[in-house]
């Protein structure tokens, strides 16, 4: 292969693009979100928590002042350390576990966090990565903030060469994986932004003439809705098939004719409508395993 040859494929838009089954057997395509996007998120984000403890520092240098003892002094110093151990820990964990996945660093990118084998994301799988966070830059980092003047040379090196390692990980790996992504089952990937796009459900036939029972609207939930609704979108004729055929043999519908697309629509308008019905009554039903 010829280095222009190279060069192109290394640039091709489908060298980052990876193939995403759902559990319910749908293949989504997604992009994953390349190693500047990454570390750009990131350090977006380490201004954020700068930004907050530079506000955090002047509230404790103001209430120090105003207190003017030493007991309550070291108090103010301590809420202090809490501050900065909470942002430090928790920042990127709170802001995964929303619906969007994302810290404010990566919405700005446009990249989230997902599963690499399509499921829900996970509290265990977003706490899971973000412990190893600690471990690959803040520890060492820290360390040698605060022990600088007193460490020995050698052990400044490993702890720079510990965080070096950690930090190109992703670059030696084809899906831009760190270190805490292979142990929690997680990749990140691009969310461009889109323009509003119309709901599907007003845009669904009402002529399909189908009507589905109660168990059969109850074998799916929301996170099943998110992914029907998707594929609808998308309307790659073989992806509806296979979403079709596997839908209808759950809900025990298989010798029905209806064309894939009105079904899917048909039963997505069902479903929705059903979902939002138990809702009004405190109901969630999270996906196909729930029981609620």
């Amino acid at each position: 292969m010829s280095a222009a040859a190279k060069a192109q494929a290394r640039n091709s838009p489908t060298r980052m693009q990876r193939a995403l089954v759902t559990p319910e057997g749908v293949d989504l395509k997604v992009m994953l979100a390349d190693a500047s996007q990454r570390a750009s998120a990131f350090f977006l984000d380490v201004f954020f928590i700068v930004v907050f403890l530079v506000a955090l520092t002047l509230v404790c240098v103001a209430g120090d002042s105003l207190v003017g003892s030493d007991v309550l002094g070291e108090v103010v110093m301590a809420l202090w350390l809490l501050g900065f151990f909470v942002l430090r820990v928790f920042y990127f964990t709170a802001w995964e576990m929303t619906p969007r996945g994302a810290t404010p660093g990566k919405r700005i990118l446009g990249i989230r966090v997902a599963t690499r084998d399509g499921g829900a994301l996970t509290a265990d799988a977003i706490f899971a990565r973000n412990a190893m966070r600690e471990l690959e830059i803040f520890l060492p980092l820290s360390f040698l903030a605060s022990q600088a003047q007193v460490v020995d040379a050698w052990i400044s090196i490993i702890a720079i060469v510990w965080c070096g390692i950690f930090a190109l990980f992703p670059l030696l790996n084809k899906d831009r994986l760190r270190i805490g992504d292979l142990i929690a089952g997680t990749w990140v990937v691009r969310t461009p932004k889109r323009k509003l796009e119309a709901d599907v459900a007003a845009s669904s036939p009402q002529d399909a003439g189908l009507v589905f029972t109660q168990a059969a609207l109850d074998a799916y939930g929301i996170h099943e809705l998110s992914v029907l609704e998707d594929v609808l979108r998308r309307r790659s004729p073989e992806t509806m098939k296979a979403v079709a055929l596997r839908i209808r043999a759950k809900i025990g519908m298989a010798d029905d004719a209806t064309p894939d697309g009105e079904f899917l629509s048909a039963y997505y308008t069902a479903l929705r409508r059903r979902l939002e019905t138990k809702l009004l009554f405190g109901r969630r039903k999270k996906d196909k395993f729930d029981k609620s």
